[in-house]
């Protein structure tokens, strides 16, 4: 066992992954132990590469970083059923004494809301399930397997879990389990229901305040940092999409050539955009996004990609009218569409004087290297530094943050009284149920609901006294 409060050997890093002979490598988090890298997660990982994302590895990668720490402090309990128990209740509970404040295992966890630990407990089980599925040694565990301890760790674990996995009950359900798609009596610790009293919407009254003093320092506007900002508060695209955005996705719309037509592809299945070849004299074309980017570029799509680079993809309902898998912009009001193309032709102005080596739109206008793909990072940064030119606090909770314009597109669209439907085409969400969080009521709306109910209930009432009185 460990001394208290010493480090325990694991840690994430990233890593490109060859997996045949082909030039083909594919980046992935992955586990890092005093043998080497855990091979059972890489697995897990190379098999989900094509369908799931890079933050979904980070999250499993993160739940089994903390699983293998409290395996190194709990030796002795690896062999019994009340290993998974116990972990599970530790994410809830925290792992020092209330009354001394003493953590003899020396994780320092402190206790974790329901909604996060049951991300953790749930991806877990999926990567035992996995395990006991496509590794023979974690379904039937052989104490003369060959691999290296840790890999050995998490197979045993695995089989112990599938053996108990009945006793389990309610603390480990799978993620399937969870969502309802296969059922069990007792059900995980369920999250604490919330109503907010405002959903956390970037305040309407600042938004124009935002872009013409918020991106301004002295002379230089920010012309990029307007145009995502308008992206995301103007046609409620989420904070990573506008990052995918090439130069050539942007073009006077035909219907009013005054404004912007916005079409954010899909990263690796959109569109390419066609390029000059001159040695046959025509233009060259590209299957698809992925292949434009390797063959024109030498990149991979940027959510697929980890580091600075990366931008997240999280899916939803795309269009196809273009021929395409994309986005698109649905202005609201409808203004704003031409507003962006006037700021796009200004910075189109500063991104000639650039050298890119990438097609995408946004990149370093005044910072080394010029021209490089600019980061989500840095925009989360300019933007909260333009909130605070203006006076406001940054914060979640208040819609200061880059998210809360994508809220306040939804609000604006209930507000006007668009049809459900609609705003979930607009908001590019697979389901009705998806835009829920971006449309709820605030608690003053309910309150104003709720008067002119009693308004018109009153008004009822005094009818119904009215013609009483006539039988009088």
């Amino acid at each position: 066992m460990l001394d208290e409060g010493s480090p325990v050997p694991v840690s994430v890093v990233r890593a490109r992954v060859t997996t045949d002979a082909s030039g083909a490598r594919t980046q992935l988090p992955v586990v890092i132990t005093p043998d080497g890298v855990l091979e059972p997660l890489l697995e897990y990982f190379l098999a989900r590469s094509h369908d799931r994302s890079l933050s979904w590895m980070k999250k499993v990668a993160h739940a089994v970083l903390l699983f293998l720490e409290y395996l190194f402090r709990n030796p002795d309990e690896r062999s019994n059923y009340r290993l998974f128990l116990n972990f599970s209740q530790r994410l809830y509970t925290g792992t020092c004494d209330v009354a001394s404040g003493n953590d003899p295992s020396g994780l320092g966890w402190r206790p974790m809301n329901s909604k996060s630990a049951k991300r953790i407990v749930s991806a877990l089980n999926d990567f035992f399930d996995f395990l006991g599925l496509n590794r023979p040694v974690a379904l039937s565990f052989n104490p003369k397997w060959a691999g290296s301890s840790y890999d050995r760790m998490i197979d045993e674990v695995a089989f112990q879990y599938r053996r108990d996995r009945a006793f389990l009950g309610h603390t480990w359900a799978t993620s399937a389990e969870v969502a309802g798609i296969q059922g069990r009596a007792i059900r995980p610790k369920k999250e604490v229901k919330v109503e907010t009293s405002r959903p956390p919407t970037f305040p309407e009254e600042h938004f124009e305040k935002l872009l013409t003093e918020g991106f301004r320092v002295g002379e230089r506007v920010d012309y990029r940092g307007i145009l995502i900002t308008m992206l995301l508060h103007c046609a409620g695209f989420r904070e990573s999409e506008p990052f995918h955005l090439f130069t050539s996705d942007v073009m006077p719309d035909p219907s009013n050539t005054a404004s912007a037509l916005v079409l954010i592809h899909h990263p690796s299945q959109g569109a390419a955009p066609s390029t000059w070849n001159a040695s046959v004299g025509s233009k060259k074309q590209f299957k698809n996004r992925r292949d434009y980017l390797q063959q024109a570029w030498n990149l991979n799509p940027r959510n697929e990609v980890m580091g600075p680079r990366h931008a997240g993809w999280k899916g939803g309902a795309h269009e196809i009218e273009f021929e395409s898998l994309y986005y698109r912009a649905y202005w609201f009001s409808s203004w704003w569409g031409e507003f962006f193309l006037s700021i796009w032709y200004r910075y189109l102005e500063e991104l000639a004087l650039m050298t890119r080596e990438h097609p995408f739109a946004f990149v370093n206008t005044a910072r080394d290297p010029l021209g490089e793909m600019y980061s989500i990072d840095q925009f989360s940064k300019a933007h909260a530094r333009a909130v605070q030119r203006i006076g406001l606090e940054v914060s979640k909770k208040n819609g200061t943050t880059p998210h809360g314009h994508r809220y306040a597109y939804g609000q604006r669209l209930v507000k006007a009284g668009v049809p459900r439907e609609s705003i979930r085409r607009f908001m590019h969400h697979g389901s009705l149920e998806s835009q829920e969080p971006y449309t709820a009521p605030s608690l003053a709306d309910s309150f104003r609901e709720l008067s002119e109910a009693e308004t018109r209930l009153q008004q009822l009432n005094e009818f119904g006294r009215r013609k009483l009185m006539g039988l009088v």
